[in-house]
Order: C-alpha cells, then sequence, then structure tokens
C-alpha cells in the first residue's frame, strides 16, 4: 500500500531550499532563503517572518554596516562631481548647497533598504549573527 500524497504537494524542508545569490535576493529585498517571501515589512522594519517559507527573521540585524557602505559610494560619486561642477561652473555656494543636500540625501535613503537587504542575506548565506542566538536551517 502507498502512502496517502499531501494535497498541498511536496513540503520543502530548510536543507532543501537552492543556495540563492545575496546580492539578486538582498536588491529585491526578498527573504534570503526562499527568495520570494518579502523581507521588509516597513521602510527599514524587517519582518518578523517570512510568508512564503517560514524563516524567522525577527532577530536578523544588519548593524551599522549597510550605513558605512553608502558613505563610502556616496563619497566616491559625489565628491568628484562637486570638484568637476565647482570647477567647470563656479556656481555660488547657495547652489551647491540646492544642488547637493537632495542628491546626497535622496541617495543616502535611496540605497539604505537595499544595502540592508544585502546585508541580512549576506549574514544568512554566511550564517553570520550578532549574538550568536540564531539558528539558520
Amino acid at each position: 500500500m502507498t502512502a496517502p500524497r499531501d494535497p498541498a504537494g511536496p513540503q520543502k524542508t530548510p536543507k532543501s531550499y537552492p543556495p540563492l545569490s545575496p546580492f539578486r535576493t538582498g536588491l529585491a529585498s526578498r527573504c534570503p532563503r526562499c527568495g520570494q517571501g518579502r523581507l521588509f515589512a516597513g521602510f527599514l522594519t524587517v519582518a518578523p517572518r517570512c510568508t512564503v517559507c517560514g524563516l524567522d527573521l525577527s532577530k536578523q540585524d544588519s548593524g551599522d554596516g549597510p550605513a558605512v557602505f553608502i558613505i563610502f559610494v556616496l563619497g566616491a560619486v559625489v565628491v568628484p562631481l562637486v570638484f568637476w561642477v565647482e570647477f567647470t561652473y563656479e556656481p555660488p555656494l547657495w547652489l551647491h548647497m540646492v544642488i547637493w543636500v537632495p542628491v546626497i540625501l535622496g541617495g543616502a535613503l535611496g540605497l539604505l533598504r537595499p544595502m540592508k537587504a544585502v546585508m541580512i542575506a549576506l549574514q544568512f548565506r554566511n550564517k553570520a549573527s550578532d549574538t550568536g542566538t540564531v539558528e539558520y536551517d
């Protein structure tokens, strides 16, 4: 006799998920294990659990890592642009403020969520944790 089939289909165990690129899942703000569930419940608030695979995300914390990388990226892009604009057009100081403050704030806010998601996905991929108590299936 054969066992009855599960109508929901074969259930994936935590070990049966294929390895996903942390950069692809992070930039898409998706679950680092299944790549489908949403990683965030708000702008920067990590969802407590993946709605697709059930991965516990409540203890995930990327710390200040994303901010450091954003500072490096924005600094490497904006500083040369500021110098180029200054030496090419010589605008007044107030115009620099009008141009560069929104560019820096917009760039920082625009990059913060994807960078946080990439850091969380990298922590999952490398089984890293700040507390040492997070268990990765």
